[in-house]
């Protein structure tokens, strides 16, 4: 007996150890939760798991702060000047993608997001030149973005003025703009393959940073045999990725080199230019993922972001009242406007950009991974080490904001009015890994936002006094359900 005894207790001494050892050997890392063994620090975060719980870890560990995940590292960087050291002044450091096993199954290190190295520098820098090419900023995507926010009134307007469910409407609506600029075309909002498209899309979403997600990347050999929701999710990509090649095929059967018109064309021109190139990556399975990436990242932010809008002027109406009275005196009957407007309209721009700050859509920046040792404000961030950019915390930073919790305009505009751009609003990201589709979400949010508030007065329905405010936490952050009254204004210019 004393035997087994004292083989336990040398086994606890080892473990006692090793454990000492490894707090030892990460001394010069950003302090963080206590890391215990197999489980890390996620006990600290799991029990308590909310949209602030990164703000509410960053007060009590500093902005730049460690959670172990297992034997993973976490390095969070919170607020404007750690997320601005690390993402943009040393943004050649954290420009890899963890390579997890859930990413590795959806992208298998294709397309743009979840690529690195030579591959992901050239379909990003393809992505960049050929958005720009498809007339973002010029009149080519906004006609196709106005053509889709007439369809959407129409659509509020046959509910006269009756409370509606926005949200299937609107994600139709985006949808089919990204359809529009990466197929050439729309699909009618009856057509199966369509609406199957959408709601594989937010299967995808809607699973990321699940209980389930993080247990596939935990025990990927295991969980690859047993059946769960990632199942569902992989027969998900497996349909978009059919359909992207299904449409692929469309094109090369029929495409115009000689005068591209959507992304897939000039990705097939690009194919044929660089056939003789070795290092080429051009090739349709990365086309095939980058119109995956296309639809998963511009889709459920921007038409979440809209459905916020909606919420937030229905329930203030004081401030949806000068967005509508702003818009009537300055384009008064035009039945037509540009993104070009967006300069006339300071206090509409003020308030589009404070519903990207105050309901920031993402639970945290995408995950990047640390390529070299490299020392940030005085801690170690050794390489490998998985970082998250809390945007979140730099959009409610209290020194950088008038009233960062509260949903007010004027954190954008100045004593006379005027709009004013502040480097600390980072809803697209920062660095070498922002968001790809930038320019294009900030033209549909103007362009879709703008038509509905003068066609209509967004209120809570009858006996509601005020919309839910409360988010459901995932990785794109929606509202609750809800319908609202979409009222036709009888002022209407």
């Amino acid at each position: 007996m004393w035997i087994l005894a004292t083989l336990i207790a040398v086994l606890v001494c080892l473990l006692i150890v090793r454990f000492l050892k490894q707090l030892w050997s990460h001394k010069n890392y950003p302090p963080g939760p206590l890391q215990f063994p197999l489980i890390g620090s996620i006990w600290r975060i799991l029990p308590n798991f909310s949209q602030d719980i990164f703000i509410k870890l960053a007060k009590e560990y500093g902005n730049i702060y460690t959670i172990w995940v297992g034997p993973l590292l976490v390095v969070v960087f919170s607020g404007f000047e750690a997320v601005k050291e690390s993402m943009v002044k040393h943004s050649e450091y954290f420009e890899e993608r963890p390579v997890t096993p859930f990413f590795e199954a959806i992208a298998k290190e294709k397309g743009i997001v979840l690529s690195n190295g030579h591959t992901w520098k050239q379909q990003r820098k393809f992505g960049l030149v050929t958005l720009r090419k498809l007339g973002l900023g010029k009149k080519g995507i906004e006609h196709k973005i106005e053509e889709e926010a007439h369809q959407l009134a129409e659509i509020f307007a046959r509910a006269k003025g009756q409370p509606l469910d926005p949200s299937s409407p609107i994600i139709n609506s985006v949808t089919n703009v990204i359809c529009s600029l990466t197929f050439g075309h729309r699909f009618s909002l009856e057509d199966e393959e369509f609406i199957k498209l959408r709601d594989a899309l937010q299967d995808i979403v809607q699973f990321t940073v699940t209980f389930f997600h993080f247990l596939y990347d935990t025990l990927p050999w295991l969980m690859k045999h047993l059946p769960g929701p990632h199942k569902k999710v992989f027969a998900s990509c497996d349909f978009i990725s059919s359909f992207a090649r299904k449409e692929i095929e469309k094109h090369k059967a029929h495409r115009s080199l000689v005068e591209p018109q959507d992304f897939i064309d000039y990705y097939l021109l690009q194919i044929e230019k660089s056939k003789k190139d070795p290092n080429s990556t051009y090739n349709e399975e990365n086309l095939s993922q980058c119109i995956f990436d296309l639809f998963a990242a511009g889709t459920e932010t921007t038409a979440n972001t809209l459905l916020w809008a909606l919420v937030l002027m229905a329930n203030h109406p004081d401030i949806q009242e000068k967005v509508q009275k702003e818009i009537d005196d300055v384009l008064g009957s035009s039945q037509s406007f540009s993104f070009q407007d967006w300069k006339k309209l300071p206090y509409t721009r003020a308030v589009i950009h404070e519903i990207q700050r105050f309901k920031y859509i993402l639970l945290f920046g995408v995950p990047r991974q640390c390529t070299k040792d490299v020392n940030i404000m005085g801690f170690l961030i050794p390489k490998g080490a998985i970082v998250f950019p809390d945007f979140c915390s730099v959009l409610f930073e209290p020194k950088h904001w008038e009233t960062p919790q509260e949903f007010n305009p004027n954190n954008f505009l100045d004593k006379e009015g005027k709009f004013v751009e502040k480097e600390e609003f980072l809803p697209f990201g920062a660095g070498g890994r922002a968001c790809l589709g930038e320019q294009l979400a900030k033209i549909e949010l103007f362009i879709f936002f703008t038509n509905l508030l003068r066609t209509f007065t967004f209120q809570p329905p009858e006996g509601v006094k005020k919309i839910s405010e409360d988010p459901v936490v995932r990785l794109v952050i929606p509202s609750q359900p809800f319908k609202i009254c979409a009222v036709p204004r009888s002022n209407e210019s």
